[in-house]
């Protein structure tokens, strides 16, 4: 790892863009892990060359000019994505969920694809789950989990058709190549006010953690607002709710919505979770990725006057931002990205 340079700056001005005087691989990264929001922090000058930044949870960001394709999107034009990832280690490679998106009008999220890899980079397909097979006008985020027991676990969010209501709907299996959309239920159905969709959920020391993005449902007009809700469950089955554990902040690139994407624990105790967020109705399917803090899971607060990690190209979107813990003490990242034509690909990293 070098560093180029140390200088007190704002966090306004903590952006991915090259560094004046440094090579085009040289960025400019942030700790955003502050006691005070308005506080001016130090901010270090890293290459890309560099395997770790220095701060945590900040040297988790993604940074995407060191990225490699996981999976391209299903045609090189707007509209169509491959994202929405969720990745578990199993015993002979790292098997990975995520989405495929056709535009409105052509089929939306129409389906979900499960793989395997033993690099982590290039993907098997094992099975092709589609929105048809769950009844759904779209599928979104799905949640790969692996149990306690050994047995796999896919959580499909699912849009019902002729309205703006989200359910989440559960397949079990043996292995991740054995899910059968026939043999299904809803474990998380929302209800008359409120969508449930894109849950993130692990097991943890005998307790089912979930955290999901809650929309409501009065005004179809307001339906894009997100909040991100916490619950737990005995099971992983019938859940019980605890309130918001992040919600956006008036005025801020993240008012409109919060979305946890992935929550990672750091000795101690203290919580990281990055989430997507963004600031209007406008900014829909092209949220930004931010980092949040706590003590509890509950409750999560959200640092920095801007995104902490987003694309170069189009709206910025950079969403979904899984964080999998390698068994070598490595991570490795996978993230939705904008691309310059409009679509969204599915990229890697490994730290």
């Amino acid at each position: 790892m070098s560093i180029n340079t140390i200088d007190i700056v704002d966090y306004t001005l903590c952006r991915h863009r090259p560094v004046k005087g440094g090579t085009a691989a040289t960025y400019l990264f942030s700790s955003l892990f502050i006691s005070k929001p308005h506080r001016p922090q130090i901010a270090y000058y890293f290459t890309m060359d560099s395997s770790h930044l220095r701060d945590w949870p900040a040297s988790l960001l993604p940074l995407p000019e060191a990225s490699q394709l996981a999976v391209a999107p299903p045609e090189p034009a707007a509209g169509y994505w491959s994202g929405a990832p969720s990745a578990v280690v199993g015993d002979d490679g790292i098997y990975l969920a995520y989405r495929l998106r056709r535009p409105v009008g052509a089929g939306r999220g129409y389906a979900v694809n499960v793989a395997r890899s033993t690099d982590g980079v290039h993907f098997e397909t094992l099975l092709t789950i589609t929105r048809e097979q769950f009844a759904a006008d779209s599928l979104e985020r799905p949640a790969l989990v692996r149990g306690p027991d050994g047995r796999w676990r896919l959580y499909v969010s699912c849009a019902t058709p002729g309205t703006k209501h989200w359910r989440v709907e559960l397949l079990e299996a043996g292995h991740p190549a054995g899910f059968e959309p026939a043999r299904r239920e809803v474990v998380l159905p929302g209800d008359a006010k409120t969508g449930v969709k894109d849950p993130v959920i692990r097991w943890d020391d005998g307790i089912w953690q979930l955290w999901a993005s809650c929309h409501p449902l009065a005004d179809p007009g307001e339906a894009d607002q997100m909040v991100t809700n916490y619950a737990t469950s005995a099971d992983g089955l019938d859940w019980t709710w605890h309130g918001t554990a992040l919600a956006g902040r008036p005025g801020c690139w993240d008012a409109r919505g919060t979305r946890v994407a992935a929550i990672i624990t750091r000795s101690g105790g203290t919580i990281a979770a990055f989430y997507d967020g963004r600031a209007s109705a406008a900014e829909n399917y092209e949220e930004r990725t931010g980092i949040a803090t706590g003590t509890e899971p509950s409750a999560l607060t959200a640092y920095g006057t801007g995104p902490a990690a987003q694309s170069a190209h189009a709206g910025g979107g950079l969403r979904y931002l899984d964080v999998l813990p390698l068994p070598d003490g490595r991570y490795r990242l996978y993230y939705e990205l904008t691309r310059a034509d409009g679509a969204h690909e599915l990229r890697t990293e490994l730290r």
